[in-house]
């Protein structure tokens, strides 16, 4: 049987072991985004290694330096009394795991709903101007969501614009997922919207 390589150890790892205290010991991290990050090693490791095949290796990036191809983007939205005090946040994140910004933006007196909003298209544009390609949208908000994906009316006046405007700016991505997630899954944004109101960002 021949030696493994560092690569096939990790990719066992991402594969048979349950990291249940691993998840835990990071806030926000998940089951699923863990084995990416090692599958991500595995396949670094394994196209700088001799022993990989050369077509391992990743091929060169046409995109323009700096720009960000594909970026996932976490947002949220936060008011104290609803309407009350609100923020909007937003955290945008790399394949590999890297975080490239965190945004947060005081709104003043608005609805949960409105700050939710504005979290994601304060995101969508900061990832518009890294040269992002291709957004996944994760958000605690089943509305924003469903409302977004076509489940759900927009009824409410003061959310059309800002409905309207996400729709035009998810638009100008070549691919787009849009994801409803847990709120302890979406704990970095969140903490950019209370931040926001907080520090009044």
């Amino acid at each position: 049987m021949p030696k493994p390589t560092e690569a096939d150890i990790l990719r066992h790892i991402a594969r048979e072991e349950a990291l249940t205290a691993t998840v835990r010991a990071f806030r926000g991290l998940t089951r699923e985004r863990l084995g990416q990050i090692l599958e991500e090693v595995a396949q670094r490791l394994a196209a700088g290694s001799p022993e990989a095949p050369a077509e391992s290796a990743p091929a060169p990036a046409e995109e323009p330096r700096g720009a960000t191809p594909r970026l996932r983007l976490y947002s949220d939205g936060a008011a104290r009394g609803n309407p009350g005090p609100s923020g909007a946040g937003a955290v945008l994140i790399e394949p590999g795991g890297q975080v490239v910004a965190r945004l947060g933006k005081y709104l003043g007196n608005q609805t949960n709903n409105y700050a939710e909003y504005m979290g994601l298209l304060i995101g969508l544009k900061h990832a518009k101007s890294l040269g992002a390609k291709e957004i996944e949208v994760f958000a605690d908000s089943e509305l924003l969501i469903r409302q977004l994906s076509g489940r759900y009316q927009v009824k409410s006046p003061s959310l059309r614009p800002l409905y309207e405007e996400a729709v035009k700016l998810l638009n100008d991505f070549s691919r787009v997922k849009l994801v409803h997630v847990p709120r302890a899954m979406n704990a970095a944004a969140d903490e950019m919207s209370n931040r926001a109101i907080d520090e009044r960002l």
